[in-house]
C-alpha cells in the first residue's frame, strides 16, 4: 500500500469561548483561512496540485454552516478547482478530516489538505439545535445520553474517585503551564488581525490556580439522581448501586476556539514536488463504543495491529482529554505510562474546539517527537455517541 506522509501539520493557539476571547472578533472562516495561508506558505507547496480537502467542524450553522472547510480554502486563495468538504465525527471529526483526506491523497498518488475549525465564542455548543439534546423521547429511542453523565457512568464501574479525575486534571494544567513558559511550539501559529496585529500567539485557556486543592471546591455536574439519569442507568446496570457523579468544569475539557491545517501526499508526490515532510501515516482505525466514549481504546488497539505495533512500541500519546474519567480509562486499559502521555497537557488544560483538536494534535504530538527524537506516536479521540479514531505516525528522521 501505497504510503501518506504529512508534509506540515500547524495549528493556532486555543482561544477562550468568550466574548472577550481573545479570537472572538475573527469569523471561524477567517481563522481557518488564516492558517491555510500560513501552510502554503511554510510549505510552499503549488496550491494547484493540492486535490481535495477535509475539514472537521461539528456545529455546522450559521457562520460555520455552508461548507466551511470549502468556503475558507477559498478566503485563502486555494484552487477553485479543488474540492474540499466538511465532516462531524463529533469531536474525533479534526483526526477523522486528516485520516479521510490521506485515503484521497493515497488514491490519487497526489496531495490532500485537512484541518479542522471550531469557534465556540461565535458558534455555541448546541447552536444546531440538536433534536436528542432537547428531546428526551427520542434521546431514548436511540440511546443517547449526555457525556458528562456517561462518564460519571465510567468512572462508577471503574472505581474512579473525584480526587483521581482531580488529580488528573491539574497534571494536565501544570503541563500545559510549562510547556507554554517553555515559548512557542514550531507548529502553533501566531493569529493576526486584518492590520497584522496578534491577537493571540499562546494558549489562553490554561489556569494556574487549578490545584487538586481548588478543583475540589467545585460543584460536580451532576447531583444524585441527575434528573432520572442515574435511574435510567441503574436499570441498566443493576450490579450496580448508585452512580459517582465526580465530573465538574475543572476536570473537564473547556470550549475552545481554534483551527489546525495538515498538508497530506504520498512518497510520490512529496518528492515530484520536492516538498519536505514530517512523518509518515502507518495506520489508522476507527470504532465506537455505545453509551460511552471510551471508544477510543479500541480504535487504538485496532490501528496498532494494523501497523504491526504494540502499545510498547509507542514512544508518544497524543489524546484528546475527555472528561477525566475517560481519560485515566484510555490510560488504565492500555497500559500507559504517564511519562509518555499528553505530556503537555490536553483539552482539560488546552481547550477543546471540537471540530479542530484532532487535527491538532498531528502537530502537537510531532512537534514532541521531533523534539525528544521519537519514532512512533499515537494520535486518538474519543467522542459523543461513543465514536472514536486513532492514527499511528512514524516520524521521519532527516
Amino acid at each position: 500500500m501505497t504510503d501518506v506522509l504529512v508534509i506540515e501539520a500547524l495549528r493556532t493557539p486555543r482561544g477562550a469561548a468568550k466574548d472577550t476571547g481573545a479570537l472572538h472578533s475573527l469569523t471561524p472562516m477567517e481563522l481557518l483561512a488564516g492558517t491555510l495561508r500560513v501552510l502554503q506558505q511554510r510549505t510552499g507547496v503549488d496550491i494547484e496540485q493540492v486535490a481535495d480537502g477535509v475539514f472537521g467542524c461539528v456545529t455546522q450553522t450559521g457562520e460555520q454552516g455552508g461548507n466551511i472547510g470549502k468556503s475558507a480554502c477559498l478566503l485563502a486563495g486555494w484552487s477553485p478547482a479543488m474540492s474540499a468538504v466538511t465532516i462531524n465525527r463529533y469531536c474525533a471529526s479534526g483526526l477523522s478530516a486528516v485520516n479521510w483526506a490521506s485515503q484521497q491523497a493515497r488514491d490519487g498518488d497526489t496531495l490532500a489538505v485537512a484541518g479542522g475549525v471550531e469557534m465556540m465564542s461565535r458558534v455555541p455548543m448546541f447552536g444546531d439545535k440538536v433534536p436528542y439534546y432537547t428531546d428526551r423521547d427520542l434521546a431514548g429511542k436511540i440511546g443517547f445520553v449526555p457525556p458528562p453523565w456517561s462518564s460519571d457512568l465510567v468512572a462508577t464501574r471503574m472505581g474512579t474517585s473525584r480526587q483521581d479525575c482531580d488529580a488528573y486534571a491539574a497534571l494536565s494544567q501544570s503541563r500545559a503551564l510549562a510547556a507554554r513558559k517553555r515559548g512557542l511550539a514550531r507548529s502553533m501559529v501566531p493569529v493576526h488581525n486584518a492590520q497584522g496585529e496578534v491577537l493571540l500567539d499562546h494558549d489562553e485557556n490554561i489556569r494556574e490556580a487549578n490545584t487538586p486543592e481548588k478543583l475540589a471546591m467545585l460543584r460536580t455536574v451532576y447531583e444524585p439522581g441527575a434528573n432520572g439519569l442515574d435511574a435510567w442507568g441503574l436499570e441498566r446496570e443493576p450490579e450496580l448501586r448508585e452512580i459517582a457523579h465526580v465530573h465538574t468544569a475543572g476536570n473537564a475539557p473547556c470550549m475552545a476556539d481554534g483551527a489546525a491545517a495538515v498538508l497530506l501526499g504520498t512518497e510520490a508526490a512529496a518528492r515530484r514536488l520536492a516538498l519536505p515532510v514530517r512523518a509518515r501515516i502507518l495506520a489508522h482505525a476507527d470504532a465506537c463504543v455505545p453509551l460511552t466514549q471510551t471508544g477510543a481504546v479500541d480504535a487504538t488497539r485496532k490501528a496498532l495491529a494494523r501497523a504491526n505495533l504494540s502499545v510498547a512500541d509507542i514512544d508518544l500519546w497524543e489524546v484528546r482529554d475527555s472528561f477525566a474519567a475517560i481519560t485515566l480509562h484510555y490510560i488504565r486499559s492500555l497500559g500507559l505510562d504517564l511519562e509518555r502521555f499528553n505530556v503537555n497537557g490536553s483539552s482539560i488544560a488546552l481547550g477543546h474546539p471540537m471540530g479542530a483538536t484532532g487535527a491538532m494534535l498531528v502537530s502537537c504530538l510531532l512537534d514532541e517527537m521531533e523534539l525528544r527524537g521519537l519514532r512512533y506516536g499515537v494520535a486518538a479521540l474519543p467522542g459523543a455517541f461513543g465514536v472514536a479514531t486513532a492514527t499511528v505516525f512514524e516520524r521521519v528522521a532527516h
